[in-house]
């Protein structure tokens, strides 16, 4: 009896990947996720984001036996004690990390064996609106300047290919780049 290996590629484990497409082809149900958070507020700008439970491929998930904890605050020029990264820093870190994962998966079903994978990403954003001085001003990012660095088995052009694949599926860089539809309730 011959034993079959997982293959293993930048970490992620290619056949399961390749099952995973090949189970949503087969059953399109099972592409749809709900994540979640719970989010208190501790004192100031700190607040303690938890994120535990999510439902995915046709079931509720219960993997995360611990939750995972999320601190957010300010920095001292903005009356915080940097307890953690501010919202805005937490969505450079989200952006990076998705196109992270899309960079990294998707390397890994083309067989490319990537050796390093760096992200330095900058935001610019103006007060005014946030402060309520102005009301024509956006408060958030004006923009959001990305650069990699990678190390991979493969010429700079198939990277770019990667890099232009990935920048289309990244469900965080739609989220920035498109509106999406939020609700907000007062609950009493």
């Amino acid at each position: 009896m011959v034993q079959q290996t997982a293959s293993m590629i930048n970490g992620v484990n290619v056949d399961q990947l390749v099952g995973t497409v090949n189970a949503i082809k087969g059953n399109p149900e099972l592409a749809k996720f709900t994540f979640r958070s719970q989010t208190e507020w501790i004192s100031g700008g700190h607040s303690r984001t938890t994120i535990q439970s999510f439902y995915g491929a046709g079931s509720e998930d219960t993997s995360r036996t611990q939750p995972l904890i999320i601190e957010g605050d300010e920095p001292p020029v903005l009356l915080g004690q940097n307890a953690g990264a501010n919202a805005v820093e937490a969505i450079l870190h989200a952006l990076a990390s998705c196109l992270g994962v899309g960079f990294v998966y998707n390397a890994a079903a083309q067989g490319i064996k990537v050796e390093k994978l760096d992200f330095s990403l900058e935001g610019d954003l103006d007060l005014h609106a946030f402060l309520g001085l102005s009301e024509t001003m956006r408060p958030g990012y004006e923009k959001i300047r990305v650069s990699y660095r990678v190390k991979a088995d493969a010429p700079r052009e198939k990277l770019e290919q990667l890099c232009e694949y990935v920048q289309k599926t990244s469900p965080v860089l739609d989220i920035i780049r498109n509106p999406v539809p939020v609700t907000v309730t007062l609950e009493a």
